[in-house]
C-alpha cells in the first residue's frame, strides 16, 4: 500500500470500536491491493492451467469460503465455459468417484489454509490424482505446502471472528482468474476486456457503497432488532449473496436467517412466511421483472420487503426499504458488491442487540 493509503486505514482503524466495522471499511483497499498484487501472478497461472487442458474443475470451502467458491462457480462456468462444479469441503471426500477419468483441477478455497476439513478435501483430490489449487489469505499455511498451484489474497490479518474483508478478497482473486483463464493468450473479446476494465474499478464501486447506505443500514438495524427470523433471496451469482448474508446474521447476531435461490423459496419455506419474518431481496437491475410477483405475493402475506438493487423503479410498489447500490456494475461480479449491505446490516444489527460483532461466543477463527 502507499503511504497515502496507509494514512487512511490509520484513520479509519481509530474512528471504529470494533474490528469488523473496520474491516468492512478497509474492503475497497483490500480488493484493490488483491488485484493489483495479484495480476501479473494470475495471468502466469490461467497460461500454465490453460496448457494442462484440464477438462473439469471441482470448487471446495467451508462456511465463507464455500460461498466465495459457489460465486467463483458461477463466474468460471459463465466466463471459461469449464465443466465446474461445488461441493462442500467436509462432504468432498464422500461425494467424489474413488477414480476420476478426465484430468480435473481442484480449487481449494480457505482463508486461513488449515481448515481440516479443507485440507481433508484436498489430501482427497490428490489422491485420486488431481491437481490443487489453494485459494488463501495465507502464504506458507498447510493448504499451500500441498497444492500444486496457489492465488493469495492480499486481506492482511482478520480479527474479527465474523469474516469480511477475506470473502470480497477471495471472490476478487476468484473472478480475475476466471478472465484471465477465459482469454486467449494473444486475444481478448471486447466483453472481456470490459469485464476486466470494472474489475479493477470494483474498489471504487464498493467505496461509493458504503459511504452512501451506512447510515441506512444503521436504521434497519434499529428497525428490526426485534426480528428474530429473516430470510435472504438472491438469483444466479446473488444466491451465494443470500447465502453468505444469511451466515452473517447467524454468527454475529443470534437469530436464525435462511439464504435461498429466488424461485427454490417456493418450493416449502414460503409457508414460514408472515409479518414477523423480514425479507431481504438482492435483486439486480434485469431480475426486477422476474422477481416482482414473488415480492408482491410475501407482501400481501404481511412480509416486509427490504430490497437491494441499482434500481427502485416498481421496486417502490412492494419494497418497504430500498437499499440502493451504484449502477452499472457487471451481474458476473456483482456478489462483491451486493455483500456489503448484508454485511454492515448485520454489523450494525448485533450492536442493536447488544452483542459483540468481533467475538460470537460459540465460533473460532479456524475450525480444525
Amino acid at each position: 500500500m502507499t503511504s497515502v493509503k496507509w494514512t487512511r486505514l490509520t484513520m479509519v482503524i481509530s474512528k471504529f470500536p470494533h474490528h469488523m466495522i473496520r474491516e468492512i471499511y478497509e474492503q475497497p483497499d483490500v480488493v484493490e491491493a488483491t488485484l493489483g498484487e495479484s495480476s501479473k501472478g494470475i495471468q502466469d497461472l490461467a497460461n500454465e492451467i490453460r496448457s494442462k487442458y484440464y477438462k473439469m474443475i471441482y470448487v471446495t470451502g467451508s462456511g465463507t469460503s464455500y460461498h466465495a467458491g459457489l460465486a467463483g462457480q458461477y463466474a468460471l462456468s459463465t466466463l471459461t465455459r469449464l465443466v465446474t462444479s461445488l461441493i462442500p469441503a467436509s462432504e468432498f471426500p464422500l461425494w467424489i468417484p474413488p477414480t476420476i477419468p478426465r484430468k480435473t483441477l481442484l480449487i481449494a478455497v480457505s482463508q486461513s489454509g488449515e481448515s481440516s476439513d479443507v485440507l481433508a478435501a484436498a489430501k482427497a483430490a490428490l489422491d485420486r490424482k488431481m491437481d490443487v489449487l489453494a485459494v488463501t489469505n495465507t502464504a506458507g499455511s498447510s493448504l499451500t505446502k500441498i497444492s500444486h498451484y496457489t492465488l493469495l489474497t492480499r486481506a492482511s490479518e482478520e480479527l474479527a471472528v465474523t469474516a469480511t474483508k477475506s470473502y470480497v478478497a477471495q471472490l476478487a482473486v476468484i473472478f480475475l482468474f476466471s478472465l484471465e483463464l477465459a482469454s486467449k493468450k494473444k486475444f481478448w473479446t471486447e466483453e472481456l476486456t470490459q469485464l476486466r476494465r470494472k474489475l479493477f474499478i470494483t474498489p471504487k464501486f464498493m467505496t461509493k457503497t458504503i459511504n452512501s447506505i451506512d447510515s441506512q443500514m444503521r436504521q434497519l438495524a434499529n428497525m428490526y432488532s426485534d426480528k428474530n427470523l429473516f430470510f435472504l433471496l438472491g438469483s444466479g451469482p446473488n444466491y451465494a449473496t443470500a447465502l453468505e448474508g444469511a451466515l452473517k446474521l447467524k454468527e454475529a447476531c443470534n437469530i436464525f436467517a435462511e439464504g435461498f435461490a429466488n424461485r427454490e423459496f417456493l418450493h416449502g419455506p414460503i409457508q414460514l412466511v408472515d409479518e414477523r419474518t423480514p425479507v431481504l431481496f438482492i435483486v439486480p437491475a434485469n431480475e426486477i421483472d422476474s422477481s416482482f410477483s414473488l415480492m408482491e405475493s410475501l407482501r400481501k402475506f404481511g412480509a416486509p420487503i427490504i430490497s437491494i438493487s441499482e434500481k427502485k423503479t416498481k421496486l417502490r410498489e412492494v419494497a418497504t426499504e430500498i437499499i440502493c447500490v451504484p449502477k452499472g456494475f457487471p451481474k458476473v461480479f456483482s456478489p462483491i458488491l451486493y455483500i456489503i449491505p448484508l454485511q454492515l446490516f448485520t454489523y450494525h444489527s448485533s450492536m442493536a442487540r447488544g452483542l459483540n460483532p468481533d467475538k460470537p461466543g460459540k465460533l473460532v477463527k479456524v475450525v480444525k
